[in-house]
């Protein structure tokens, strides 16, 4: 008799821990990419792209071969949003100071606060630190970046944008005396 009760108790428990929700998981714990404006953003972008590929309204702006190209980077930040880290990482490797931009270090009353610091030659930033983006001045030259609107060469400042989990290396060409980056930003300001 002691047999089957206990039998029944671990089949009731067995059966529980199957069909009962999990008690301590968040809500969209494993999905923290959900609610990121970055990632919101770039599906929007996809979502446009895609229905402008479909029904082959190409724009003026874009040609067939620049519209592939743009959804395979946006489909690259997409996927490092969704298996990357929750920071991004920047790394100088320019044989110059570098200016890059993040939070500040302490809390901030809002997630729009970003300070500017400087990285040297060769070094990274620290690990957990959200590099939001580099900072070039406008006496540098920028390998294959233009502003999203005309697609010509930038002139002046520029502020580069890179999305969390990417692991981005700034470096300069010595042949033709650019800089170039590891990965397309997100942005350019």
């Amino acid at each position: 008799m002691r047999l089957v009760t206990s039998v029944v108790i671990a089949v009731i428990v067995l059966v529980n821990l199957v069909f009962t929700q999990p008690s301590f998981a968040g809500e969209n714990e494993g999905r923290r990419y959900d609610r990121n404006p970055d990632y919101i953003a770039i599906n929007q972008e996809l979502n446009r792209l895609s229905r402008a590929k479909d029904a082959q309204a190409q724009s003026e702006t874009y040609s067939p071969e620049e519209i592939q190209k743009k959804v395979a980077e946006l489909e690259f930040q997409k996927y490092t949003l969704e298996t990357g880290t929750t920071w991004g990482q920047c790394r100088n490797e320019t044989g110059k100071t570098l200016a890059v931009y993040g939070p500040k270090p302490k809390k901030s009353p809002t997630s729009y606060e970003n300070v500017l610091y400087f990285l040297a030659d060769g070094q990274t930033t620290q690990e957990q630190w959200d590099c939001s983006g580099v900072y070039l001045p406008n006496d540098v030259k920028i390998a294959g970046l233009s502003s999203d609107e005309q697609g010509q060469d930038l002139t002046g400042p520029v502020a580069v944008k890179i999305v969390d989990g990417t692991q981005i290396v700034v470096k300069s060409n010595p042949e033709t005396g650019t800089v170039e980056f590891s990965v397309p930003p997100a942005k350019v300001f």
